[in-house]
């Protein structure tokens, strides 16, 4: 890990919060994928739509290794038209599908990481794939929309109605819908952590939510937001960038910006965490788990010693991605396959 960062140094790479939100989103989308591993293969990608309640069609994409090998992944890429039904219809249609199953597959809603502000599906392509190999599960990729273009709650709409069309329309593209978990890492973890709620409440099940280095709390209030405030792939004005970009400062007490403020967490679905040691967001998340735990929520809680924040699409250099690889496969296994 010291060599990375030594590296990274070596290189004056110019600081995101020096850039405007486009600069940076193409600044991350140049090197996101840089220390991965090779692409992992999968049997089925295909890209689509998903509406939200406004009207606006968010792209998706979906991994499922378990579909029948084309000849070539390319022909294995279907675009799909947007279904047209808004979250929550009961019916609906596809154009090019191809579910290569005969039966319904278990899935993870996926949510990039990136602060609300940057990232995409194609930043977090080879983890979403090795994901769909390692678990015997389908995932789909969701691009919510992103900050500052579209600020707070925006994000959060937009994840809650990818999670409820794939709870009403997953089995057109061949998924089982009583069979759904959601996870997504840094900002799209905190998105999975405000879904899971939101789908206690309606009584929408959920298998699992998978939380990587989630953040959870309004300010930084923890020490681990002092104690690794700077020299780090993520540090305290980066991440005041990504905030200042999102909502204002006065209104980050809502519990939809950090989860650890919700008045109450009881009868969540289970919770798999995954955090960095070394990461300024290690003891909200910390903070989140023994939240779940007290209130009854049953949790796996995994903390990889000397990573820091962003460390899981790190695998071509670092065992520890590799790691969190097979472990998060593992519990995707042991919620969405009983």
């Amino acid at each position: 890990m010291r060599s990375v960062l030594e590296r990274r140094a070596r290189a004056k790479l110019p600081p995101m919060h020096h850039m405007t939100a486009a600069q940076a989103r193409a600044a991350y989308e140049q090197v996101a994928e840089f220390l991965e591993i090779p692409k992992p293969v999968v049997a089925r990608v295909e890209d689509f739509h998903i509406p939200a309640r406004d009207g606006h069609n968010m792209a998706a994409r979906l991994y499922d290794d378990a579909a029948p090998a084309r000849t070539s992944e390319g022909n294995s890429v279907a675009k799909l038209a947007a279904l047209g039904t808004a979250p929550g219809a009961t019916s609906g249609t596809t154009s090019g599908t191809t579910s290569g199953t005969t039966s319904g597959r278990p899935v993870l809603l996926f949510l990039h990481g990136g602060g609300f502000a940057i990232g995409s599906i194609a930043t977090h392509d080879t983890l979403c794939r090795e994901l769909a190999r390692l678990s015997g599960c389908a995932v789909v990729s969701l691009d919510y929309r992103l900050a500052p273009e579209h600020t707070f709650p925006t994000a959060v709409h937009d994840a809650w109605d990818g999670l409820q069309w794939l709870h009403a329309q997953g089995a057109t593209l061949g998924l089982d819908p009583s069979r759904l978990a959601v996870g997504g890492d840094s900002a799209g973890g905190t998105l999975a952590a405000v879904c899971a709620l939101m789908a206690r409440d309606v009584g929408l099940p959920l298998a699992l939510q998978l939380l990587i280095y989630p953040g959870t709390t309004a300010h930084a209030d923890f020490p681990s937001r002092t104690h690794y405030r700077e020299g780090l792939l993520l540090d305290e004005t980066m991440i005041d960038w990504f905030f200042s970009h999102y909502l204002p400062r006065q209104d980050r007490e809502d519990w939809r910006f950090a989860p650890l403020l919700a008045p109450d967490v009881e009868g969540v679905a289970p919770a798999w965490l995954a955090l960095a040691e070394c990461d300024p967001l290690v003891d909200e998340g910390l903070a989140y788990a023994d939240k779940l735990r007290m209130a009854g929520v049953p949790v796996d809680l995994e903390i990889y010693r000397g990573v820091v924040h962003e460390f899981i699409k790190m695998g071509r250099v670092i065992p520890e991605a590799r790691q969190f690889h097979s472990d998060a496969a593992a519990a995707l296994r042991r919620a969405l396959q009983p």
